[in-house]
């Protein structure tokens, strides 16, 4: 391949990382993620990544799924869950969730201060940990 075209590949590659990135800030307006931990598991294939989500009141984290399971622990607040086929549930801190691989699901925040969750994936290396569902 020629070196040019190598080139744009490339660049149109970045150019749709920061384009679907820009587009899901966007979507995830009133909701802060900060990744705390990455690592790979003893078993091939697999990842670990733990993030914190911060959710502003009032506000909903869109409706979503991983590639992988979830392990939600509630730090502070008060979060409704909607899980696919599931009735909505209510947790407050201290509080544990599972969501099994592919589950679409969002949270919100029903409370009047700030709410957080701390965010386990299982998931595969390589694949996007969030995929958006309409």
């Amino acid at each position: 391949m020629k070196a040019s075209n190598i080139a744009m590949a490339t660049l149109l590659a970045i150019t749709g990382s920061f384009t679907f990135q820009a587009a899901h800030a966007q979507q995830m307006a009133g909701t802060h993620r900060k990744e705390l931990s990455q690592h790979n598991l003893d078993i091939p294939g697999w990842e670990e990544v733990q993030m914190r989500v911060d959710i502003d009141p009032g506000q909903t984290a869109p409706k979503h799924k991983h590639p992988g399971a979830e392990i939600i622990y509630v730090i502070e607040g008060t979060l409704e869950y909607r899980l696919e086929g599931q009735a909505p549930v209510t947790l407050k801190a201290g509080d544990v969730l599972f969501v099994p691989t592919g589950i679409a699901h969002s949270a919100k925040n029903v409370g009047q201060t700030n709410a957080a969750e701390l965010g386990t994936y299982i998931v595969p290396i390589g694949k996007p940990l969030v995929e958006l569902v309409k």
